[in-house]
């Protein structure tokens, strides 16, 4: 298995096997605190080679810097088969984060796991916006 991309970002799509994202980002610029997105997504490229065919958990985790879920976890299961002749499958994960609540400023992690196993994170970090002149 390899993470061909993990991202958080503006919007993702799924269409014909392609995955579609727009405006990744890792860093939010806030006046005030709580901050809300307005909408976001988690968007993940997975490979899979044929050895690995069969039946996974795939969890996505979201916790601020003390380790504390900002979300509940999202976990699911997927059904890998493989084409004949085929070395290979791609998946393609999206996870909408509609009027996403950052509790406060700070460092916070995006986690992908496969099977119990860690494979892959994201920082996102929230930041006081600068005060303007005037």
């Amino acid at each position: 298995m390899k993470v061909e991309l993990f991202c958080l970002c503006d919007a993702a799509t799924e269409a014909a096997g392609k995955l579609n994202i727009l405006g990744a980002f890792d860093r939010v610029w806030t006046r005030e605190s709580p901050a809300t997105l307005a909408h976001c997504a988690v968007a993940a490229r997975v490979r899979f080679s044929r050895i690995e065919e069969g039946t996974h958990r795939i969890r996505i985790s979201f916790s601020d810097e003390d380790g504390h879920p900002v979300i509940p976890p999202m976990e699911s299961g997927i059904e890998l088969r493989f084409p004949q002749n085929e070395l290979s499958v791609p998946i393609n994960l999206i996870v909408i984060l509609p009027q996403l609540k950052l509790p406060r400023l700070g460092d916070y992690s995006i986690d992908l796991a496969l099977d119990a196993n860690h494979v892959a994170s994201l920082p996102l970090l929230v930041r006081q916006a600068p005060s303007l002149p005037g």
